[in-house]
């Protein structure tokens, strides 16, 4: 162990778990650095990386850094969110959970229980050959931890739920170092806390999830001139405020500025959960020209339309909103946004999108009240709004981070003027400076406190925990 990176918490876990801890210079500490999703994340470097290959080499990192003073650490699963400190720090301890990545279906199929640290299209694979699925991310590199502790989107959601709904049982380290279920039973208030509250608790280590039945899917994508944007947002909105909402529709539609050669270009991804080509909710989206000529729709199944190919390591940030599911608001939104941009200088690296994706009430409800999101039926159906930059140069990183924020402020302030502006921030789209948990509303948050104060009474994950949503206690 290289005596500059010996810090009395690196020298204790080392000791401690030995080979499982890794030091700069290392294979498996470059590993994770090299693995991250985004620029920001990957420049961090921690003192030192664990990885754990149980829950019980996570209990023990645990009862080590819970007890030293300065000792700050992060959560790792497969390291997709694309803020600096998410689920990497810098002078402290990185926590990398990849090695907990086994997936277990039991004997009826109607569970299955999945580490926390695996990618879901790992899940997918293991599960594909009995027809079975879980109602897991639609990006199958991300990983199945963070997605699930922010509320989770699921290609099946329409039909079941957030991500979060469907857990039967999480797997937890508390700060104590006891591990522990929390489920309808056992914990049922931590249980509750864990769907949407982010990593206030404990370390999750495992997650037991109810599993879906499935058929092949539809998949492929659609590219749009801008030309067209207005008539392709209203199809958007059309099938987000339908009043008998398509189960089987998972659809999200990206306005791409392209700052090179300063123009717009609309991608839209319909994914269908039955194998059906032309399914009618997609008529009218369907009608609007191709960009392409060649289709690249399919009948897949769910791993291999989640196995994205991987791409380059760039500087990434997001960004996230909730609107009401009107077409005439889209297309004011894609106008605040065109016009803002075309104000602005954008360096040439630098490219800006906005993502609509219906939020029907369907997805909502079977998780109102057992959740700590504060979403319901009341609210009416929206579209969730992920706004995205990524660029290549670091030197445009401050215009990048600084766009992002005007642009969103100026869509909020558009949607607040007609109405149209919903309280609720999906975490894992949002900003670290975004109030995510307060959105959520004064009872979940009052509940989210109680609960950690409860399990983390010295605030471990408040304290030590830097990277994602605290709780401001």
């Amino acid at each position: 162990m290289p005596s500059m990176y010996a810090s009395p918490c690196c020298s204790q876990l080392s000791e401690a778990l030995a080979s499982k801890v890794s030091f700069p210079g290392d294979l498996a500490y470059n590993n994770t650095e090299t693995s991250y999703w985004s620029k920001q994340e990957a420049l961090l470097t921690p003192w030192c990386v664990v990885r754990p290959e149980t829950s019980d080499d996570v209990a023990r990192f645990m009862s080590i850094v819970a007890k030293i003073t300065n000792c700050d650490f992060a959560i790792r699963t497969q390291g997709h969110a694309p803020a600096a400190g998410a689920a990497n720090i810098q002078n402290g301890v990185t926590l990398d959970l990849t090695l907990l990545k086994e997936t277990r279906l039991s004997e009826d199929h109607y569970v299955a229980s999945v580490g926390a640290g695996s990618a879901w299209v790992d899940v997918y694979r293991t599960l594909n050959p009995f027809n079975k699925t879980v109602n897991g991310g639609r990006n199958g590199a991300v990983g199945v931890g963070g997605v699930t502790l922010g509320g989770g989107i699921s290609y099946y959601s329409p039909q079941v739920g957030w991500t979060c709904d469907t857990v039967v049982n999480f797997e937890v380290v508390l700060a104590s170092s006891e591990v522990v279920n929390a489920n309808e039973t056992s914990n049922p208030d931590l249980f509750r806390a864990l769907k949407g509250g982010g990593n206030n608790f404990g370390i999750v280590t495992r997650i037991d999830f109810e599993t879906v039945s499935i058929v092949d899917v539809r998949g492929g994508h659609l590219f749009q001139s801008a030309d067209y944007v207005e008539s392709i947002l209203t199809a958007v909105a059309n099938i987000a405020a339908a009043k008998e909402y398509d189960v089987h529709a998972s659809i999200v539609t990206s306005c791409i500025f392209n700052s090179a050669s300063n123009e717009w270009t609309i991608l839209s991804v319909p994914i269908y959960t039955l194998p059906e080509f032309n399914p009618p909710v997609y008529d009218e989206l369907f009608s609007i020209p191709n960009i392409t000529t060649e289709s690249t729709a399919a009948i897949v199944n769910i791993s291999t339309l989640t196995a994205e190919p991987p791409i380059a390591q760039v500087y990434q940030t997001f960004l996230t909103s909730t609107y009401a599911a009107s077409a005439e608001l889209l297309i004011d939104l894609f106008s605040v946004v065109n016009d803002t941009v075309n104000m602005m200088q954008v360096p040439a690296d630098v490219t800006w999108s906005i993502t609509f994706e219906p939020f029907p009430t369907v997805l909502t409800q079977p998780g109102e009240g057992k959740n700590v999101l504060g979403t319901s039926k009341s609210d009416g159906n929206g579209v969730i709004l992920l706004a995205g930059a990524s660029w290549s140069d670091p030197g445009s990183t401050a215009f990048a981070q600084a766009m992002g924020p005007k642009i969103v402020q100026a869509m909020d302030e558009t949607a607040a003027n007609v109405g149209g502006l919903h309280r609720f921030k999906y975490l894992n789209y949002a900003d670290p400076n975004q109030d995510v948990l307060g959105s959520y509303g004064d009872e979940s948050l009052a509940f989210l406190r109680a609960t950690s104060q409860k399990y983390d009474p010295k605030g471990v994950f408040q304290k030590q925990v830097p990277g994602g949503f605290k709780l401001g206690l």
